[in-house]
């Protein structure tokens, strides 16, 4: 498979420093650093409440309006499709560069490319991901993450799976490919922009626990290393849903019917 070279990041011609800055800042305010802040209220809450971390529960996926599956239903694909407006956002400012999201590799010029070192990325995060939750939650650092509770009606995994692709999408396109690019243009070294991306994305999984936290910093320091090396989003993307999907869907079939899987 060939490897691609990170797009350009050089000023943009005709549009000035203070504008980009604010774009970034607005897009993030709309997207993942809004979930940033929350997650940190969230973190607050837990550590100043009696009782260990691991003792508590984050989840992921509940529902929406338990006893009404159709209403569930509805606010469940309103929730993951309003979460999408930030990406369709960045592809308007992308579009004035000419490319919309193809500048971040975000397309369908490379299907196997994308797919197969999205796969090979998955099997290897997936593994140590979990033994790493694990560890985390067995030394108090973490909440039990339930990754879903929705109830055993015919739409559950089609949803477990939009929902993941959903997040994987938000979330490496704009922490990894769009503030990448942005961070360049204002005239970030690629240090900082490389801290910033992973600090981010840390910051908005604090409400799962320090081993959340710490957990995804690595993880956002290894794709953004990925990405600079593919200049492609699009095997992050397939890596992320796929781990996503394995989380989800894997909580659902085994929660409550293996040891090693805590529950709430």
């Amino acid at each position: 498979m060939e490897a691609g070279v990170v797009a350009d990041s050089s000023p943009l011609e005709g549009v000035a420093r203070r504008t980009l800055r604010n774009e970034t800042l607005l897009v993030l305010g709309l997207s993942l650093g809004a979930s940033g802040v929350s997650a940190l209220i969230s973190f607050v809450g837990s550590v100043t409440k009696p009782g260990g971390l691991k003792d508590q529960a984050a989840t992921l996926n509940a529902s929406a309006a338990p006893g009404r599956p159709w209403l569930d239903l509805a606010w469940q694909l309103f929730g993951i499709t309003t979460a999408l407006v930030p990406v369709a956002l960045v592809a308007h400012f992308l579009l004035r560069e000419g490319r919309g999201l193809r500048a971040l590799g975000f397309d369908r010029t490379k299907p196997w490319f994308d797919l197969g070192w999205g796969a090979a990325v998955a099997a290897v995060i997936g593994s140590t991901g979990i033994a790493f939750y694990l560890a985390a939650r067995g030394l108090g650092f973490n909440l039990t993450v339930v990754p879903e509770a929705l109830p055993d009606v015919w739409w559950k995994f089609p949803v477990l799976i939009l929902s993941a692709i959903q997040n994987s999408v938000v979330e490496e396109v704009i922490v990894v490919g769009y503030l990448l690019r942005r961070l360049g243009q204002l005239g970030w070294s690629p240090g900082s922009a490389l801290l910033a991306s992973s600090l981010l994305r840390g910051s908005y999984h604090l409400y799962q626990g320090i081993g959340g936290f710490i957990g995804n910093v690595v993880m956002g320091v290894v794709f953004v290393y990925l990405y600079r090396r593919w200049g492609r989003v699009g095997p992050l993307v397939v890596a992320h849903s796929l781990l996503d999907i394995g989380a989800f869907v894997g909580y659902a079939l085994l929660a409550g019917k293996v040891g090693w899987l805590p529950t709430a």
